[in-house]
């Protein structure tokens, strides 16, 4: 591996505009930042990596205003920088996107976009100005046909991405900070964000892209920047042209070939999924699949390609229009039947269809199997926190404190409380739909070997996701999904990621079906 100071060596962007040296901060017993080297060149896209933890939040709220740094030194454009507040970083020229977006859903799209330094005159706002100046910016991002007065929260995810952008160019941003910005965009709503950020560097304008999905660094980064236990473990290395292992390797101390469990021969069985022809019209059709105790089955596809409808109608929640599914001989018609007869299901949203995020883990636990923790009418709280940290102590939850807000875990933990909560319940299968959305890369090796765990102690496993190597690293079987048709099925050592993709872009009909 390289030095952490190394160059990549190349004229990636123009003259460096922010430099970070040697900075620290510290929280109460917590040391965040441990002598963080950054260096963004005007025109570049400054990948930042590290696992959750790692210190890249902290960072960037540094960079904000919201934090001040304890030591070391910030020079932005040349001169000492040590912003007092968001308000001054953004004046300074430096904005931030958060994954969660801070905009005002009741408010229009040009108000969210001047918010804080309104257009006015005499007192008054000057809407008509501040509409036509969020025109020419929306139309500078390629989105004339956003209306300036339409209110934010009747706009998709990927529209008020654009709308935090406009703010951002709104103070004549030299620095763009976005902190996952693809985690809520599809396919093409990534190539879109692709495109902007593009076109953003082209005018000279510098971005620190955060993201957790290696393949998206190699293809909008410039330069990387690693970041571990909140120590810059590399810096400035080309972003397409260094190795995954060693990207991996700087983000977790560990070499790629721990990130996947073993596989172990899946017991001989009969299924406890059997689903036969089951059909949505418009999102899926004619889905035929089994899944045996003690076997991983990943489902590979786009976004859009109906795997997540798939797996939510196998879970009950949406109602098929044809076709069945029955789990140990037993058909499922809904939620409350495939809960009874032991499915569990962890979903792509974990926070907003998952969890209770103000509640305690220990309540999130037991929220499947709340009534067995009830007697003549009252909860036996005891039993409840004794449960939950048990199933905690065994899928290695961070920290081991059940009487903590769901909110305050990392996602990796956080998908952890969700899938202890079907484990507490007897589950006998387990539904996973990108189980490792947001979730580092140390974090996903973690779930990994607590999902390969799950399948070892007998449970099936039916799961999602739009990562090919993760299909294929976990998963003893593999479907592939195209356009709403299983399209391919084969053990996972038979195939590749180069063949999975080819099958996810151009299909290839399972034997027997029809063209």
């Amino acid at each position: 591996m390289s030095d952490p100071s190394a160059s990549a060596g190349t004229a990636t962007g123009g003259d460096p505009v922010l430099r970070l040296t040697d900075v620290v901060k510290t929280f109460p017993g917590v040391r965040a930042l441990d002598g963080v080297q950054l260096e963004v060149r005007a025109g570049e896209v400054h990948c930042l990596l590290g696992q959750n933890g790692a210190g890249k939040s902290t960072l960037i709220k540094v960079l904000a205003g919201v934090h001040h740094a304890d030591s070391g030194e910030i020079s932005w454009l040349g001169e000492p920088f040590a912003p007092v507040t968001p308000q001054a970083a953004m004046r300074a020229g430096i904005a931030t996107i958060y994954q969660e977006l801070d905009l005002v859903d009741d408010l229009s799209v040009a108000e969210n976009a001047f918010l804080g330094h309104e257009q006015s005159r005499f007192g008054f706002t000057r809407r008509r100005s501040s509409a036509a100046s969020t025109r020419q910016i929306l139309a500078r991002l390629g989105h004339p046909e956003i209306p300036p007065r339409r209110l934010v929260k009747n706009l998709p995810a990927a529209g008020k991405q654009i709308v935090s952008m406009a703010r951002a160019l709104s103070h004549d941003a030299r620095l763009i900070v976005m902190d996952e910005p693809s985690a809520v965009l599809a396919h093409d709503e990534v190539a879109n964000l692709f495109r902007i950020i593009r076109e953003l560097t082209a005018q000279g304008i510098a971005v620190i892209y955060i993201s957790h999905r290696l393949a998206e660094i190699r293809e909008i980064g410039d330069r990387v920047t690693v970041l571990k236990d909140g120590r810059t473990t590399a810096a400035n290395l080309p972003a397409r042209s260094t190795p995954t292992r060693e990207l991996v390797g700087r983000m977790t101390g560990r070499s790629m070939e721990y990130v996947f469990p073993p596989r172990r021969p899946a017991p001989e069985a009969e299924p406890v999924l059997v689903v036969e022809g089951l059909t949505r019209h418009g999102e899926f059709a004619d889905a035929t699949l089994a899944v045996a105790p003690g076997e991983i089955v990943g489902i590979a596809g786009l976004v859009g390609s109906g795997r997540s409808e798939l797996l939510e109608t196998i879970f009950g929640a949406r109602r098929a229009d044809s076709g069945t599914v029955t789990m140990d001989g037993r058909r499922i018609t809904g939620v409350g039947a495939a809960v009874a007869r032991g499915i569990g299901m962890a979903p792509e949203e974990r926070k907003s269809q998952a969890l209770l995020l103000d509640e305690p883990v220990y309540k999130n636990m037991t929220l499947a199997s709340f009534s067995g923790f009830a007697h003549g009418g009252f909860t036996d709280t005891r039993d409840e926190r004794a449960a939950a940290l048990r199933t905690a102590d065994q899928l290695e939850l961070r920290p081991r404190d059940v009487d903590r807000p769901a909110r305050t875990l990392s996602g990796g933990n956080q998908q952890k409380v969700v899938v202890g909560r079907w484990l507490l319940g007897g589950t006998k299968l387990l539904l996973l739909d990108e189980p490792t959305r947001g979730v580092d890369v140390g974090a996903r090796a973690e779930l990994y070997q607590v999902i390969r765990g799950l399948a070892d102690d007998g449970v099936a496993v039916l799961l999602v996701s739009s990562e090919v190597p993760e299909v294929l690293g976990l998963a003893d079987r593999v479907l592939v999904m195209r356009e709403g048709r299983l399209v391919h099925e084969a053990p996972a050592e038979e195939l590749d990621e180069d063949t999975v993709l080819d099958l996810v872009m151009a299909g290839s009909l399972l034997e027997g079906e029809p063209a």
